[in-house]
């Protein structure tokens, strides 16, 4: 399932309230302020930090 577009151009970070890049081959939404990745499930933003992958050293670069 597809994640809508327009949906995606409004989300923010919860934690830092900044932008996110889409990642469409890992399915999630990244937060390099914060270090995270929050997963994208079925086509919705898991916008919980619980749920969030922590970034490696080279992703955050």
């Amino acid at each position: 399932m597809e994640t809508d577009p327009k949906l995606l151009e409004i989300l923010v970070c919860p934690l830092t309230k900044t932008t996110l890049h889409y990642d469409r081959d890992r399915q999630e939404l990244v937060s390099k302020a914060a270090g995270l990745a929050y997963p994208i499930r079925g086509g919705v933003p898991i916008m919980l930090p619980g749920e969030a992958r922590e970034l490696t050293d080279a992703e955050r670069g």
